[in-house]
């Protein structure tokens, strides 16, 4: 299992057809698994991204997020700004306390040893 994102998915649940925004989706992508990584916990822990109750949830931030920076574009300029969709506030929350519950037992395992 892999923490992949697809370009295609993005591009799938956008309704885009060609191949002229790839590149700029591709970062799209890339930028929203940092945020998510880097607002969810310091440490970018593959063993806890790659557990079933957590990728599916992780891809669908991922792809909110990416779309949301496509769908607002302006908003990457200085003079507009939008807030983070309520939706994928509610994604991180519960990603965050999915980690703090990952990293508690992954510490106390650590300690019984």
């Amino acid at each position: 299992m892999n923490l992949a994102v697809e370009v295609q998915t993005l591009k799938d649940s956008l309704r885009i057809d060609g191949v002229d925004d790839d590149k700029l989706l591709q970062q799209y992508l890339d930028t929203a698994e940092n945020y998510i990584k880097n607002a969810v916990g310091e440490k970018d822990i593959k063993e806890f991204y790659q557990l079933p109750k957590v990728l599916s949830i992780y891809q669908t931030a991922v792809y909110a997020l990416a779309s949301a920076y496509y769908n607002n574009r302006s908003a990457l300029g200085s003079v507009q700004a939008y807030t983070v969709d309520l939706t994928l506030d509610s994604i991180i929350a519960q990603l965050r306390g999915m980690y703090d519950t990952f990293m508690y037992q992954t510490e106390g395992s650590d300690e019984g040893n």
